[in-house]
């Protein structure tokens, strides 16, 4: 990841430029494409949480989670000097582990192996959707219950709907960042949250009613 004065400076003229990045991540990217290890580790410091939330909810498993974390890296540290900006830093990471958990769905579904999304994970994370005031037996219950209802409806979203579900509901991106990180158009996005949303309404609702 060497480079030459030049190159440095080249770049460094352009970060000055980039409407999504800040001076300080600026230098970072900078950093890591000449690369210095320390500024390599300060990123995965800053996103590795991020970025295994992300495969853990896509993907269903610990294991094939953090494999996937570790391709997400190597693929960014491979790839960073290309970085021009276009988006956050954080976006553009998104995007490749989008694109490498879409890759591993693809290879799962030849080898015929289900996938999931771990809620669970989700709900030790970050606490359930509902209010956490309450406590109690029958509060975590009710949380349990919510959370396999959830988890078996969003099992049978196509991959790219639920993708797009995880990244609006669960990680909070906006409809500019969900469109950069699939690669895709805003309305394609709102296309996909809209038929997902319908989706999960309809399953969940006949949940309820058995």
């Amino acid at each position: 990841m060497s480079a030459s004065l030049g190159d440095l400076r080249l770049k460094q003229a352009r970060a000055a430029n980039w409407s999504e990045v800040g001076t300080r991540e600026a230098a970072l990217i900078e950093r890591c494409s000449a690369g210095d290890e320390a500024a390599c580790a300060e990123l995965v410091d800053e996103h590795q949480r991020m970025v295994f939330q992300l495969a853990m909810n896509l993907l269903g498993d610990r294991d094939e989670a953090l494999d996937l974390s570790q391709e997400v890296f190597l693929r960014v540290f491979r790839t960073i000097h290309r970085f021009r900006g276009h988006s956050s830093l954080r976006t553009w990471i998104y995007r490749i582990a989008v694109n490498q958990a879409r890759n591993r769905h693809r290879f799962w579904r030849r080898r015929h192996r289900g996938d999931q999304v771990s809620l669970d994970a989700h709900l030790a994370a970050y606490g359930d959707f509902p209010s956490r005031c309450e406590s109690g037996p029958d509060k975590v219950l009710a949380q349990k219950e919510l959370a396999d209802q959830l988890q078996r409806a969003l099992d049978h979203l196509p991959f790219d709907q639920r993708t797009a579900i995880v990244l609006r509901e669960i990680d909070g991106l906006s409809y500019e960042e969900i469109a950069y990180s699939l690669g895709v158009a805003i309305g394609t996005v709102k296309s996909r949250l809209t038929r997902a949303r319908q989706a999960l309404r309809v399953e969940l609702k006949e949940a309820r009613t058995m």
